[in-house]
């Protein structure tokens, strides 16, 4: 589970299937951290909205590529 926040200019470069497979791997950390939330509590909670902005800015990048 190691979330960090995604620079835009990283990701614009990356291709569809990159781009996919980072936002199934940030769901599945999501996913286990909620789980872990509900269960004992979250270490680091802020890492729950960090997630979702990436998963924001991947799907963006992703959308904006198509349109050129």
């Amino acid at each position: 589970m190691a979330i960090e926040t995604l620079k835009y200019e990283e990701i614009k470069g990356w291709d569809a299937k990159q781009i996919d497979a980072k936002v199934e791997e940030i769901r599945t950390d999501l996913f286990n951290m909620r789980m872990q939330k509900v269960a004992s509590g979250v270490e680091k909670p802020h890492l729950l909205k960090i997630g979702k902005k990436n998963i924001a800015k991947l799907l963006t990048v992703k959308s904006a590529s198509r349109g050129k």
